[in-house]
Parts: C-alpha cells; structure tokens; sequence
C-alpha cells in the first residue's frame, strides 16, 4: 500500500482546510494550548455585502470541489455525483444531473465540455447540456481538478502520472509520470492552461510547465523544499492551484514558499519563506497568501517585498483568497468569509455560510463572488 494511503491524517488536514467532522486529524481545529482558533470580534463593517444566491449540490466527503466559469454560467459538483449549472447572476439552475457514481475531484471546463474525476480512477465527461460524452480510465483516484483547453483534457493522478485527453473522444494524447516523494499529503493541487502550455502542481512542492499539446516538459522549479530529520518534516506539496498574472506565474507550498515565476523560462522572479495548504490569489499589484497558521499576507507582485500581514484569524483554517476591486475574501473552517481591505488588510465585512469549511477555490463571476463548502453549499456574495 502506497504510503500516500497511510497517512490519511496527514492528507485530510490538507484536505478538509478545518473541517470540524474531523477536527482530531485538523490543525486548524486542533483545542492544545496556543493553537485555538481565533474568536471573531464583532466587526462594524464598512462594506457592504450580501448573499446574492445559494445552492446546495452534496457533501465533498473529504474531497476538494471548486466551482469552475463557463461564460455567464457556473458548474459546480459534489461527491455524491451530482453537477449542475447555474446562471453566474441569480443561480437560476440550468440543469443538475447525476453522475451515476460517486466524484472525487472538479470542476474542469472550457465551456465546450465539462470534466469531473470520478471513483475508482475514471474521467468523466459532459457537454455543456450536462449529456454524457465519454468516460477515461486513468492508472489511479484523481483528486485534482481537471483543466480543459483547446480540444485537450489535461487529468493527475495521486500516484502523479500526468495525461492529456483528447476533449472529443476521451482517448489519450499522451502521458507523463513523474516521481513522488515517499510521503506526499493527500490534497488537491491544481493546474492552469496558459497559451500553448499547462502548468502542473505536482507532490514535493514542485511546479512543472508542460507542452499542452505533445507533454513535452519546457521547466520544472521546486516551490517546496524538503527540509527536517525525518521524512514527516520534509514533507512540502503546492497548495492549491497556480494563478497565471501577465508574464508570470505564482504559486505557495506547504512548508516551503510563496514565489512568483517567469511563464516562458520558470526563472524565479521573487520568492519568500510561507508555508500554505492553499493557493494563492493575485492581482496588479498584490500577491496575497493564507499560511497554515491563519496568517493572510500581501506581497509586492512585482517586487515580493511583503505590503502587510492580518493574523487576526489564527488557526481558522483560511481558505485560497480571492481579490475582488478594493478587497481581499477569505474563507474559514466555520464557513466565514471575510472581506479585507487589500490595501492593509484590515477587515471590511464578514459573511456566513452553513457552518462548515470552505474548501476548494472560489472564483469571480460577474459582480459576485462564489464559494463551495465542504457541506455542499456554493454561496454567490455580493460586494456592493
């Protein structure tokens, strides 16, 4: 048995982003003394927001979920199988289908074809009217979303073997596997179509560009880098997915650093010392990042000199952040979702969800904001 397997505790903390159903294998929700999560403070807002819509589309049961854009429309799953599509405005339900078994990781759209990871090994896909197209079988369980562009499905595996699919037919394009280290946690990092490449977070911090076309490797660099005595304090894995912004790509690892990348070479620009089971948000002129102590951090996108640092939500389990016009949201193992300013990081306004993490990444539709839980609630907030 691979040891990615045996050490579920490991895994889930990554995973579940504070989920309180398994708060004896969380940090985050971890009661020893100095690591209690922060009380929330009554905050007088100075922003307005609001729920602008909700819909509930099944438990993650563990898994990582992300809603994914599909021009004015967003398609969301869960782990009991269900997908829908929703109007990005007002969350009029398009469709909801079901899979017919059991999902583990999504979305992935390019708003031609909708793909999800399904148990057992098997990519699924769906057009846009949520008809099945076609079904892959990959060599093991797939927990990172899939990225869908120009005619090509790009899916990993946990046993981190990379293959491109062609969108169309399901048959593979080609494969490439790369090694793992002996102890990986058992998330879900990400991958982004740029151009003519897809970069891919892989197990051991490590961020590689490859050909979208042919998987011809262009670069590889370590985000991550295994340091300790013992194999568990060398562990270090990309949270959550890559963001492309211009010319660059950014990118946080668990026990490693948040780094910013030239897209064409892989030549660092900045990097700083931040460990994360999250990813990154970025914008003209920020990087912000949530470390696994609850700490929410700007940096200067050009230079990475840090602008500021909010830790009033110590050991909340935050969420990948996303900026949006004057603000930075956040969710927390509560469900929470605060609004800094992303100016100085001082707190704009909080809204609440159902009470349970929020996992996966959220993403800008329009004028609202959406994010997933881990009880299966997507949530559109409105900055107003």
């Amino acid at each position: 048995m691979r040891i990615t397997r045996k050490l579920v505790g490991v895994g889930v903390l990554a995973l579940m982003t504070g989920c309180s159903t398994l708060s004896s294998l969380n940090p985050f929700a971890s009661k020893s003394k100095g690591n209690e999560p922060a009380p929330l403070v009554e905050l007088k807002g100075t922003m307005a927001v609001r729920t602008a819509w909700k819909l509930d589309i099944g438990k993650a049961r563990g898994y990582q979920f992300s809603p994914a854009l599909a021009g004015n429309t967003v398609i969301v799953a869960g782990a009991d199988g269900d997908i829908a599509r929703v109007e990005a405005g007002d969350g009029r339900q398009m469709w909801r289908i079901k899979a017919g078994t059991g999902l583990t990781g999504g979305v992935g759209t390019d708003g031609n074809v909708i793909v999800v990871g399904a148990a057992d090994g098997v990519l699924m896909a769906f057009d846009m009217d949520g008809k099945a197209l076609w079904k892959s079988q990959l060599s093991s369980e797939i927990l990172s979303a899939p990225a869908v562009a120009q005619g090509v499905v790009v899916a990993r595996s946990i046993d981190n073997r990379i293959v491109g699919i062609d969108a169309a037919t399901g048959q593979k394009k080609w494969t490439v596997q790369r090694t793992s280290p002996a102890l990986t946690l058992r998330t879900a990092p990400g991958m982004i179509v740029y151009n003519a490449d897809v970069i891919v977070a892989q197990p051991a911090g490590k961020l590689g560009s490859f050909l979208l076309a042919t998987g011809a490797p262009r670069w590889e660099v370590e985000v991550g880098s295994a340091r300790g005595a013992t194999e568990l304090e060398r562990v270090t894995d990309i949270g959550g997915t890559p963001v492309v912004f211009e010319s660059d790509v950014c990118a946080v690892a668990y026990q490693g650093r948040v780094a910013c990348y030239e897209l064409v070479s892989g030549t660092p620009r900045w990097t700083r010392d931040l460990s994360s089971l999250v990813g990154v948000a970025v914008d003209q002129r920020f990087v912000f990042a949530a470390d696994d102590k609850g700490a929410l951090h700007a940096f200067d996108r050009e230079s990475g000199v840090s602008a500021w640092k909010n830790d009033k939500l110590s050991f909340r389990g935050l969420s990948t952040p996303l900026s949006y016009g004057r603000t930075v949201a956040v969710g927390d193992y509560q469900g929470y979702i605060h609004f800094l300013s992303r100016e100085d990081g001082t707190f704009l306004a909080r809204a609440a969800t159902d009470g349970s993490a929020i996992s996966g990444t959220p993403l800008v539709a329009g004028s609202n904001l959406i994010f997933q839980t881990q009880n299966g609630t997507v949530t559109a907030i409105a900055v107003e």
